[in-house]
């Protein structure tokens, strides 16, 4: 297998891995009642499953992918990463001190969705910026949603991002079963 094959594996791998975890997260977010309760829990079992069967693809691909980490891309990507999480607790506790703490959901899930951008050209997967933009519009979506009715912006948020990031992960892991 040719190291490119093997990195885009590895890279699959982990991208159905890490998505499957946070969709897992996010459709744990939302409380309902049924039946979207049970499509939820579908959803986070799912979710679950792919992540598992990403972190199988990376460990099978482990010991032919020594020696393809580029540490000025792990920098880059940990730098993006710890930008990520500063931005998230910085914004929840504003909303916290003005009492809108139910529009976290929201402002993590547009975070997360600015996050992508940068993460596309380091990661050499332009679907990224699709995934951010979709990411950022279900935070719009929630937002509105919770200060124009009476449904959560946790419930929109929690849904939306649980079903990007699963149908995400899905897509990762089939490109890295494909090789």
């Amino acid at each position: 297998m040719s190291v490119g094959a093997v990195r885009s594996r590895r890279q699959g791998g982990l991208g159905a891995l890490y998505l499957g975890i946070f969709a897992t997260v996010w459709f744990s977010v939302p409380a309902a009642e049924q039946p979207l309760r049970g499509a939820l829990v579908a959803g986070s079992v799912a979710a679950l499953l792919t992540a598992v069967a990403g972190g199988v693809v990376v460990a099978r691909s482990r010991g032919a992918e020594a020696g393809l980490h580029d540490r000025a891309v792990d920098r880059r990507y940990l730098l993006i990463v710890v930008a990520e999480f500063a931005l998230i607790a910085l914004g929840a506790v504003a909303l916290a001190a003005a009492g809108r703490s139910e529009y976290t959901p929201a402002l993590i899930s547009a975070v997360v969705g600015l996050h992508f951008f940068p993460l596309a050209p380091l990661l050499g997967d332009p679907l990224l910026r699709p995934l951010g933009m979709a990411m950022c519009a279900v935070a719009v979506a929630g937002l509105v949603t919770g200060l124009a009715t009476g449904v959560s912006a946790g419930l929109v948020v929690g849904t939306g991002a649980g079903v990007l990031l699963l149908a995400y992960a899905l897509r990762s892991l089939l490109r890295a079963v494909r090789g």
